[in-house]
């Protein structure tokens, strides 16, 4: 049987699979239905240094090929989380990257410092693109100069390993890869949802109360493997892969662009069967093919063009 760990910017995997932030909750909502220890680690939901309340609904609209969401970053806070929320995960059979977004360099370093003390945090994921909050996210990802601050000042606020998130919705993201590069991050997380919006045809206005909202699901897909390719072959940073993966063949094209490793989120909400079924596949795969492991997969693949 092939064995399915893997080194992921800095983390040592069960399997390539992650559940990714905003979709997995704190790490046990969706026990009853998808057991975290699946994963080979589970992404939380974004945290903040205070709660927020998040954005007015509705939150929440189906496209043809994905969903568009609104959330607005709501969370319990820094300190419910810590209090509350990181506990219930001690004994979990997998590894827990917390998200993290401030609206201050300083702000992500002290909550970075914060949970440098607490060794269930296995890494971080800097948020730096959420495009639901005009104060947090968005003009950081879009501005390599902010990611290098940010990335440098958390460096040495935080032991273990250290992701930042980027977005799609900029005109270079190699640059910014190139800044959580030389910020010393040990890897990125490529994409965040696409900046996108719905009308509501009864009103003739969008339905949500920011007018656009973030796309994900099937229809990133694309965009998300052009990303991947572009860092990996530019920047050699790690890259976690996400956007639009909901079967085996997206996981493979992950990786076969570069990707260390691969988050799923809204066909988590669709299909809570995927990640199980998505793992037995792959290891079905290596194992017809006479691969060991993944880096005799990845020798076998043609470097894309």
């Amino acid at each position: 049987m092939a064995d399915l760990r893997v080194k992921a910017a800095g983390l040592e995997l069960k399997n390539p699979l992650l559940a990714a932030s905003g979709c997995f909750g704190y790490g046990r909502e969706a026990d009853p239905v998808i057991p975290a220890e699946i994963f080979g680690a589970v992404v939380t939901k974004t945290i903040t240094p205070a709660p927020r309340r998040g954005n007015p609904p509705p939150r929440l609209a189906e496209t043809l090929a994905g969903m568009l969401n609104s959330i607005g970053l709501e969370n319990v806070g820094l300190n419910a989380f810590i209090d509350e929320k990181l506990p219930a995960l001690e004994g979990l059979d997998t590894r827990v990257v917390v998200s993290i977004s401030a609206a201050s360099a300083a702000e992500f370093a002290e909550m970075a410092s914060r949970l440098d003390e607490l060794p269930r945090a296995d890494a971080l994921e800097l948020n730096l693109s959420c495009p639901n909050v005009a104060e947090h996210g968005s003009n950081f990802a879009a501005d390599p100069a902010a990611v290098l601050e940010i990335g440098r000042t958390v460096r040495p606020c935080f032991a273990r390993p250290i992701w930042i998130k980027l977005s799609p919705n900029v005109t270079d993201i190699a640059a910014s890869a190139r800044a959580a590069r030389e910020a010393g991050a040990d890897g990125v997380t490529a994409i965040n949802t696409l900046l996108g919006m719905d009308i509501d045809l009864e009103t003739g206005a969008s339905p949500f109360a920011r007018v656009t909202a973030g796309l994900s699901g099937p229809a990133i897909l694309p965009v998300a493997l052009a990303a991947v390719w572009r860092i990996a072959r530019e920047e050699g940073i790690p890259t976690i892969g996400v956007g639009g993966a909901s079967k085996l063949d997206d996981l493979l094209k992950f990786l076969a662009v570069g990707a260390a490793a691969v988050q799923l989120g809204t066909v988590l909400f669709t299909d809570p069967a995927a990640p199980a079924r998505i793992l037995r596949q792959f290891g079905d795969y290596l194992d017809v093919r006479g691969h060991a492991d993944l880096d005799s997969l990845r020798a076998s693949w043609k470097e894309p063009a």
